[in-house]
């Protein structure tokens, strides 16, 4: 079945459908990792995007009921040069053509995607239209007349809507691994609250490993709301779209500034940035993929981490209360802010990784460890 991809400067693809028939519309972006095709495209982060994948062959290794970061695909869409027909791996249960089908996901290949992401790299990310029903001309007036992709609160659509206690059931056997630090059978060494933005399960998994007792809570909570789980420690999560729409969700975080130890990931760090003063920036074409290196401008240290934003913290306006501490050696922007007196730290990146590398995952030792100080 035919499918094109339009988008909105007129430039169009056309290639094969090797998902659901339809349509859909996002903004149209592109991730550099290899491999990892199953955790970004139940990342919550990439919803209302059509996910490209620079890596020209994918779906080798097929589909597994372990790796998924949510609870169903959460890519508007989703485009490759080429799908393996025939995966092969002693842990898969599923070829990602099935997977995309089942999910009733609008997908495509036989594209070039080298020029697509060269043209997104130049001309920036913008908002397509993908189908393998309409016509250009009928995508052009789709596009024209759908709001863009940073003017919706996706947030919203992808965050719990009641708080529940993390245990990691509703995944795999990981998850019920001894945590770290202490035995088998003992008790949390302390409560987290996570505020759901679009937490990837990684960051659970990553937290009750750590000894926490993990609770969820929406979005939209109030700094009451989040008291009321009688957390040790506070983690703003990652999540979709523009952080300067989540007026509610700021704050909350500004009025847990100084009363418990908070933790941001990469929109919870933005987020951060707005309490503390500073603007947020559209970057062209965004960070998104598992090889971007960033440097600890305190420790001179340098890791490889795997990212997944198009917005950044412009520092100029920081207050004087906080500080960089990670930089993007790509390109200058900011991956790290720290509190100079309380117990507060973000990360643009993804120390939970999934997929990617594990460099920064210490990260979440030092959280805790900051939680259980604060605490005595």
């Amino acid at each position: 079945m035919k499918a094109i991809l339009l988008l909105a400067d007129g430039t169009s693809f056309e290639g094969e459908s090797i998902g659901a028939a339809g349509t859909t519309i996002g903004e149209a972006v592109f991730a550099t990792a290899m491999t990892g095709y199953q955790e970004m495209l139940t990342d919550p982060s990439f919803a209302g995007q059509l996910l490209t994948l620079t890596y020209p062959l994918v779906g080798n290794y097929g589909v597994n009921p372990e790796d998924v970061e949510s609870g169903k695909i959460q890519v508007a869409g989703f485009i490759v040069r080429e799908l393996c027909e025939e995966p092969s791996n002693w842990r898969s249960n599923l070829s990602l053509r099935d997977y995309l089908m089942q999910n009733g996901t609008v997908a495509m290949q036989g594209i070039d995607t080298r020029a697509l992401t060269r043209h997104l790299r130049v001309a920036g990310v913008m908002m397509g239209a993908m189908s393998t029903e309409l016509t250009t001309a009928e995508l052009r007036k789709l596009i024209d007349d759908t709001p863009y992709y940073g003017d919706i609160n996706f947030v919203e659509r992808v965050s719990t809507t009641e708080s529940f206690e993390w245990t990691g059931d509703e995944c795999s056997s990981i998850d019920t691994l001894a945590p770290e630090g202490r035995g088998q059978g003992e008790g949390p060494r302390c409560r987290v609250a996570v505020i759901d933005c679009g937490i990837k399960r990684n960051i659970a998994r990553c937290l009750a490993r750590r000894g926490c007792h993990v609770t969820i809570v929406p979005w939209n909570a109030t700094a009451d709301d989040v008291l009321a789980t009688e957390p040790d420690g506070v983690v703003f999560s990652p999540g979709p779209g523009d952080p300067t729409r989540l007026t509610e969700t700021v704050a909350t975080l500004t009025a847990l500034i100084g009363k418990k130890p908070i933790l941001g990931i990469c929109l919870g760090h933005q987020m951060f940035g707005i309490a503390m003063g500073a603007d947020i920036i559209k970057l062209k074409f965004g960070h998104r993929g598992a090889n971007h290196p960033v440097k600890n401008v305190i420790t001179g240290k340098v890791s490889i981490t795997a990212q997944n934003h198009g917005y950044a913290v412009a520092p100029e306006k920081l207050s004087g209360e906080a500080e960089v501490t990670r930089v993007n050696l790509n390109d200058g922007t900011v991956e790290g802010l720290r509190h100079k007196t309380l117990p507060i730290f973000s990360i643009q990146y993804h120390p939970e990784a999934s997929a990617g590398p594990m460099d920064e995952g210490y990260l979440f030792e030092e959280f805790v460890g900051s939680v259980l100080s604060s605490r005595c």
